[in-house]
């Protein structure tokens, strides 16, 4: 509570502290310290509600924490990046592009956002889709945030993909209204 606290502040404003907020926290550090198969965790809702603050929190969190990989003694750290920066990073830098999709954490903000499909010289990419294929396979920690409901998942991305979420992931929703003003509605 307190990283997402800080997390708020930097944005200057005040965290509210509710219930809703409370049950997505510690549902969040269930997932973190169970037994449980599931690797990934899918944060969703609607727009300004506090999906990106969540993971940006945790990430804070963790480099504070310096938690060590006791496989190869390295200190655990999270990648994080917006679906549109990950496509242009496959654009623009194949080998990172490779490098992000094997990373040990990562964390990948506003699913849902990017182009599902590119071209290269007349060849089709899907860079989102290959990434999460790749990161399913090799069992990789992935935090998603997504304004996108579930059906819309399956859409966007096919039957495969959204038959792999189901058994990756741990989802937390995120009901709430928007912290952000209404002044556009």
């Amino acid at each position: 509570m307190a990283a997402i606290a800080t997390e708020v502040e930097n944005r200057q404003r005040t965290l509210d502290i509710n219930e809703g907020l409370q049950k997505r926290v510690e549902k969040m550090a269930r997932w973190l310290t169970n037994e449980h198969g599931k690797q990934w965790m899918l944060l969703c809702g609607g727009c300004g509600n506090g999906k990106t603050t969540f993971i940006k929190a945790f990430r804070s969190l963790l480099n504070l924490l310096h938690v060590r990989n006791l496989y190869d003694n390295t200190i655990y750290g999270m990648r994080f990046m917006t679906a549109k920066d990950v496509v242009a990073l496959y654009r623009t830098n194949f080998k990172a592009w490779r490098d992000l999709a094997s990373c040990t954490m990562l964390a990948i903000d506003d699913l849902g956002c990017e182009p599902t499909e590119i071209m290269d010289f007349g060849n089709v990419s899907n860079p989102i889709i290959d990434l999460l294929s790749i990161r399913y396979e090799e069992q990789l920690f992935t935090i998603i945030s997504t304004n996108l409901k579930a059906p819309d998942i399956r859409t966007k991305y096919g039957d495969r993909i959204a038959d792999r979420l189901n058994e990756m992931v741990e989802r937390i929703y995120f009901d709430n209204d928007s912290y952000r003003t209404d002044e556009y509605k």
